[in-house]
């Protein structure tokens, strides 16, 4: 009987996995809007009042997005206090949604890919993933990896897209 040999094993082909760069710590909204006296006004007093008084320590480690989801308008400075106190908790905090929060997150795990591993290599981004991984995640991949590798794909081995190929 014939030896089965894995041609991909044996091709030096590279697969990243963005899955394997997605932080699973807790992620948290803080939406503003519950604070607006009725429901339009950001009453500084009042939210002052609120931001020294809320136990922040519930949100230690977690990943923190700031927003508001009404058409209020609230200054930049309202985002601020609540980031000044909960990030002495907090392992990230960003304003926006929990999506920008997740891209946040991602741009931050991608600065620590180590580029000379990759240097000259046929590299496969993966495509599937059971974790959320927003699109532009990718594109921010394919810009840093583009300089560096030899060839870039996305897919899998068996049914790859050839995006880039270094001539």
């Amino acid at each position: 009987m014939d030896e089965i040999i894995n041609k991909v094993d044996q091709s030096g082909l590279i697969t990243l996995n963005l899955e394997d760069y997605y932080d699973s710590d807790k992620r948290v909204f803080i939406d503003l809007k519950e604070h607006l006296y009725e429901g339009v006004i950001l009453r500084e007093r009042d939210f002052r009042a609120f931001v020294k008084s809320n136990d922040w320590t519930q949100y230690r480690d977690c990943n923190i997005a700031i927003d508001i989801t009404t058409d209020a308008i609230v200054p930049a400075w309202a985002f601020m206090l609540v980031a000044s106190a909960v990030s002495a908790f907090a392992k990230t905090v960003v304003k926006g949604s929990l999506e920008d929060l997740n891209k946040h997150l991602y741009t931050i795990a991608l600065q620590k890919i180590n580029l000379t591993e990759l240097q000259d290599k046929f590299v496969i981004v993966k495509g599937c993933s059971n974790v959320p991984v927003p699109e532009s995640t990718y594109v921010e991949l394919c810009a840093l990896l583009q300089p560096v590798v030899k060839t870039l794909s996305y897919g899998e081995a068996c049914s790859k897209v050839p995006l880039f190929k270094k001539r």
